[in-house]
């Protein structure tokens, strides 16, 4: 989920915390766990710091390993370091326990949305991604915030969100049967499909869907029970040559098919230059896929440029790459 989402999650489980008849029995217990709520809501995404480095370190490893197993049972104990001996009188289990769901809580709805987490780290690094909600939800979102509301005006907070949080389970069931409905329409209209990927978008009703089959990747847009298909690309698998596994050892490609479970690849040769291209299909938006990576070798094989990330434009592509190719 998004950080704004995380936040209003933490405040939440404070406002659930009150339903602890150790914590509520005082102020100072309340606070302290409110405040371990919070940060444990937002302590996995630590991870985002990486952005200062680049594009590959930070899409390689965001809702890594700070979202691993290991991760998950040290956050809580780290804080409970911290926060315990500034504030002796606090019940020490029960502020581990609350700093536990916190943290578990934000990775499980993190497997929910199409990003994915690697939480079975070290077990697995596969990118768990459900596809179900939204990064930003506007109505998980929401209820939140109504929930905040209701408890600053002097509403019983336990209750409150207790009866939220059913709601929002309530919520993940119907989505998921939506999804199924979905993913249902798609193998009656392409009935050879191998894989279906789905991923929401914020409007509810709406889903963006990537396909394979054995020939062919089509791109669609479900709306309600209706499948329609954007886009149909050719399948061509990449051949063992010099030059492709030359770009294989960029690391912002490799970041990329690390993270890349649906893509086609594209070669360009300029004068000077060759160019490989490589596309996520999972993305597409008004008739662009804003997430490529691209990689520039000379014409002895060596890496010159290269690049992953977010980018809507072709020209805005160009001025990400610090070389730029002659096609005279």
């Amino acid at each position: 989920m998004d950080t704004g989402t995380h936040f209003v999650m933490g405040i939440a489980l404070g406002g659930l915390s009150t339903l602890d008849p150790v914590i509520s029995h005082g102020t100072v217990s309340s606070n302290v766990v409110l405040a371990s709520v919070i940060v444990g809501s937002q302590i996995p995404d630590i991870d985002t710091i990486l952005k200062l480095k680049n594009n590959a370190v930070y899409i390689r490893n965001h809702r890594g390993i700070t979202h691993s197993i290991p991760a998950v049972l040290l956050w809580p104990l780290l804080i409970c370091a911290v926060l315990g001996p500034l504030f002796p009188e606090v019940n020490l289990f029960h502020l581990w326990m609350w700093a536990q769901l916190a943290v578990f809580l934000h990775v499980l709805v993190d497997i929910f949305n199409a990003y994915g987490t690697q939480a079975l780290r070290p077990f697995s690094t596969k990118w768990l991604a459900l596809g179900t909600i939204n990064t930003f939800d506007p109505f998980i979102f929401a209820v939140h915030v109504v929930g905040i509301i209701l408890w600053i005006n002097g509403f019983n907070p336990g209750i409150t969100f207790l009866n939220i949080y059913v709601l929002i389970l309530f919520y993940y069931i119907v989505r998921f049967i939506v999804q199924q409905t979905i993913r249902s329409a798609v193998r009656q209209l392409i009935p050879d499909a191998e894989e279906i990927i789905i991923a929401p978008t914020i409007r509810f009703f709406i889903w963006r869907i990537a396909v394979k089959t054995p020939d062919y990747f089509y791109v669609a847009r479900g709306y309600r029970r209706s499948i329609t298909i954007l886009d149909k690309f050719k399948r061509t698998p990449m051949p063992d040559t010099p030059l492709l596994e030359a770009a294989k050892k960029d690391k912002n490609l490799s970041a990329f098919l690390n993270f890349s479970p649906v893509y086609r690849w594209q070669l360009s040769k300029y004068d000077d230059c060759y160019e490989i291209k490589f596309i996520d299909l999972r993305y597409r938006n008004n008739g662009h896929y804003p997430f490529v990576a691209v990689v520039q070798l000379d014409l002895d094989y060596n890496i010159i440029g290269s690049y992953t990330g977010w980018v809507f434009s072709e020209e805005k592509l160009r001025k990400k790459l610090d070389f730029i190719p002659n096609s005279h």
